[in-house]
This record gives structure tokens, C-alpha cells and sequence, in this order.
């Protein structure tokens, strides 16, 4: 009994760490189609009637900015650089 005991916390101890693993490296991917479709959830670009930029592009990343309040604010990398994506999910993404 002791021994299924010990396996057991050792296959929870595992698998939690790996999962956590997992879920931290999806959050540190950034300029993704999956980062985008995350930002687009928490800022929304569109109209709510399918129409908006496509996510990713420049016009898509200029929205994002201006829904932010940080278009023209100069610690803000370029829109066409991963430094860019790096930038808004470090500082506003969940």
C-alpha cells in the first residue's frame, strides 16, 4: 500500500510540473496565430460583427495600440518587430 501511495504522489508531482512547464511556454510564445487569437480575446479589434483587421498585420497591431492608450508612446518597440509582441504581452496580456 505504501509503495502505490509514494507512485502515486511521485505521477502527480510529475505530471503538474510538466504541466505547468507546458502552459508557461505557451504564454512566453509571442507572434503567433494562437498569441494573436489570444490578444484578440482580451482586446478586441473588430466590430463584433466579423469585420476588422486581420489579426497580426500592421492595421491589426496599430487597433491594438490604440485600444490600449499606447499609440505614439515611445517605449513602445516598432509594430514590425517581435520585440513588439514581446512588448504587449509582458506588459498587458493575462
Amino acid at each position: 500500500m505504501g509503495k502505490i501511495l509514494k507512485s502515486s504522489a511521485l505521477i502527480f508531482l510529475f505530471t503538474s510540473t510538466v504541466g505547468c512547464a507546458l502552459s508557461s511556454d505557451i504564454h512566453k510564445k509571442t507572434c503567433t496565430s494562437d498569441w494573436y487569437s489570444q490578444v484578440e480575446k482580451q482586446v478586441t479589434t473588430g466590430d463584433g460583427r466579423g469585420h476588422g483587421p486581420d489579426l497580426g498585420s500592421g492595421e491589426w497591431r496599430s487597433v491594438v495600440e490604440f485600444k490600449l492608450g499606447i499609440r505614439g508612446n515611445p517605449d513602445v518597440p516598432p509594430k514590425n518587430t517581435d520585440q513588439w509582441c514581446d512588448y504587449i504581452n509582458r506588459n498587458y496580456i493575462k
